[in-house]
């Protein structure tokens, strides 16, 4: 029979210890790398330190979420919707904030942005209520809309959700398309390269094509 032995960190510092343990709840951050962070702050000018947790507070205290499409903004409506040069016609639909930046970063893409706030998936208890899809549903209905990209990572809670936005989006005349199958089935769309996503968009499928598959 196996014996497992666990390591358990033992801190001279209460004020350490509590710092480890709040870094280390930041996701991809175990005790160790979060004991590195926090030894490193240590040695780093008070002030510096200081400025740091300043600028956390203030970005967690001020931040907002944009009106019209539920991206992060400094402002009521963020800097995308509210740049002339975006084709506001065309919209790009995906699960959360860090798609929106993994798209932006191809440079591709001179449309908007449709942030739903997750997908659904029975099996972690989210429904469609719970996503933001009366949103974009008025604003189909009220913004000139001509065409909606379903920028959903390829997987069954990806695919039941364009599935769903699909029915309800039957109804008006708006082209639907996804993005093409340069992203391999069950990946996240935030983990993929550049040039494939970029692929992906330029090569977006009606959405037909893409059920049929």
């Amino acid at each position: 029979m196996k014996k497992h032995y666990f390591c358990t960190m033992i801190f001279s510092s209460a004020l350490i210890e509590n710092a480890v343990n709040e870094f280390a709840r930041l996701p991809g951050i175990g005790k160790k790398t979060a004991l590195r962070l926090v030894l490193h702050l240590l040695k780093q000018d008070p002030a510096q330190v200081k400025l740091f947790g300043e600028v956390v507070t203030r970005m967690r205290d001020q931040i907002r979420f944009c009106k019209t499409c539920h991206n992060v903004s400094d402002e009521e409506v963020c800097s995308i919707c509210s740049s002339p040069s975006r084709n506001k016609a065309l919209v790009c639909v995906v699960e959360n904030i860090r798609d929106v930046m993994a798209i932006e970063n191809t440079q591709q893409f001179n449309g908007v942005y449709h942030v739903l706030g997750g997908i659904i998936s029975p099996i972690d208890g989210i429904g469609p209520d719970q996503l933001n899809i009366h949103s974009l549903i008025e604003r189909v209905q009220q913004q000139g809309v001509e065409e909606i990209i379903m920028a959903l990572s390829p997987t069954i809670e990806g695919d039941t959700t364009i599935y769903y936005l699909s029915k309800k989006l039957k109804e008006f005349p708006v082209k639907i398309t996804t993005i093409a199958r340069g992203i391999a089935f069950g990946g996240e769309l935030e983990y993929a390269d550049e040039m494939t996503l970029a692929r992906s968009i330029s090569n977006r499928l009606p959405l037909e094509s893409y059920v049929q598959k």
